[in-house]
């Protein structure tokens, strides 16, 4: 049954999305604050299997860890805050130094040093009404379950979005997806050696021309990355930029880009950069994080929450629900909303949208959704299995369209029971 709810006529449109690199001062921020969640997750867990009791009888317990952590950059110095809750103890300078340091800000004369920066901890306790909403849900107070998954309320009220589409093998909008890429490329190529005068800071941006809302070419390349103060020749800088950043991405992707606008470097010097140029802080590059503008976004960050933050953990689960519906063949788009309320362990609401490309009605999938997948806070955490150190992994070149082991929300492990859930609905 065609979905006849929404219909909608092809359009021809260009769509343009950015990324940037893992030295980008707002990056080096979101890096920094996963870092010390996932030292979080470390610690408390190693200490939970040594049977440590603090001196006030709590036992140390990775369920029990809190964390929301803010990182803010600026020339040659690292300010982090937030709340945590854990009985391990973090040196929080180091985890910042070595963060900086992974991402090639080693040397006073890339205009910030990762041993030389000053780094300020102003890291504090969890507020205890935050946590008493957390540990025990509105319902669970109030004596109306006792479903162990019942008991984790939800660690904010707000809404979170998932987005799929079929234009990219890993279900991500093409923009987005090329951008990414190129950023991550930009670094590799500095890493290993292959673009030597490269330093950490950069941002890509591809626009693509789509007809009939498919993706047929791209149109423009945008290319910014910090070099080398003796490197004055902006035309090898291009060449190498095409040679070793754009034309491996594009042309492993199979998109046209012959007659692409390509913009590298376009002031014509970018020297000064990193928290030098400009400063940085964690979840300003929230869209860079998601879809690229192609799906809409909730407005909460990521990086530095711990999964009972379902600003993270739902986002997460809805990129998995969108992700399997377009996997099931059940549409060619779709957009996934969930809202929840602080403390609330079931959603709100839950919202599909396929934009009118749906193999059936969108009530229908809807409804497949919330009979496959269990969205109360304490199941996302349980399915996806977030109460582990993967978190700096997602904190550059994307938190999805990146088929890692560690990104369950990646996977498209509930296609055929979708399916069954709408065949049985009619």
């Amino acid at each position: 049954m065609q979905d006849t709810s929404r219909s909608t006529t092809p359009r021809n449109y260009l769509f343009t999305s950015e990324s940037v690199t893992e030295g980008h001062p707002d990056k080096i921020c979101d890096q920094v604050s996963d870092a010390i969640l996932d030292a979080l997750l470390t610690k408390e867990a190693q200490l939970q299997t040594e049977g440590y009791v603090a001196p006030n009888g709590t036992p140390a317990n990775v369920d029990n860890v809190r964390c929301a952590c803010e990182t803010f950059v600026t020339t040659g110095t690292v300010v982090v805050a937030g709340e945590v809750r854990t009985e391990a103890y973090l040196d929080v300078q180091a985890i910042a130094r070595d963060v900086i340091r992974r991402i090639g800000y080693d040397r006073a004369k890339y205009g910030f040093d990762a041993e030389t920066c000053g780094v300020i901890n102003m890291i504090h306790e969890q507020s205890p009404d935050i946590a008493q909403g957390v540990d025990e849900s509105f319902d669970a107070q109030a004596g109306r379950t006792t479903d162990p998954l019942d008991l984790i309320g939800a660690g904010d009220q707000g809404m979170m979005f998932g987005y799929a589409t079929d234009e990219t093998s890993v279900y991500m909008p093409m923009p987005h997806y090329l951008a990414s890429r190129m950023a991550e490329r930009l670094a590799a190529v500095r890493k290993d050696g292959t673009v030597p005068y490269l330093r950490p800071d950069g941002k890509t941006q591809v626009t693509v021309r789509y007809e009939d809302d498919s993706p047929v070419e791209v149109t423009a390349i945008v290319v910014s990355t910090q070099h080398d103060a003796a490197v004055a020749d902006m035309d090898r800088v291009r060449e190498d930029m095409i040679e070793h950043v754009i034309a491996p991405v594009l042309d492993a992707e199979g998109i046209a880009w012959d007659n692409a606008t390509i913009y590298v470097n376009p002031t014509g010097r970018f020297v000064v950069g990193g928290p030098m140029g400009d400063t940085g802080l964690t979840g300003r590059k929230i869209i860079v994080d998601t879809y690229g503008g192609m799906g809409r976004h909730g407005g909460g960050c990521f990086s530095g929450k711990d999964c009972t933050k379902v600003d993270r953990s739902a986002a997460y689960a809805a990129r998995w629900v969108a992700k399997n519906v377009v996997a099931a063949g059940l549409a060619h788009r779709c957009e996934v909303e969930l809202a929840y309320a602080i403390g609330v362990s079931h959603p709100l609401s839950v919202m599909v949208d396929t934009f009118g490309t749906g193999a059936v009605a969108d009530s229908v999938i809807e409804k497949a959704v919330e009979q496959v997948f269990d969205l109360r806070p304490g199941a996302i955490i349980r399915d996806l299995d977030l109460r582990r150190p993967i978190y700096e992994k997602t904190a550059a070149y994307g938190h999805f369209g990146r088929e890692l082991p560690e990104f369950t929300w990646e996977r498209t492990d509930r296609v055929d029971e979708l399916l069954a859930a709408v065949n049985k609905l009619g």
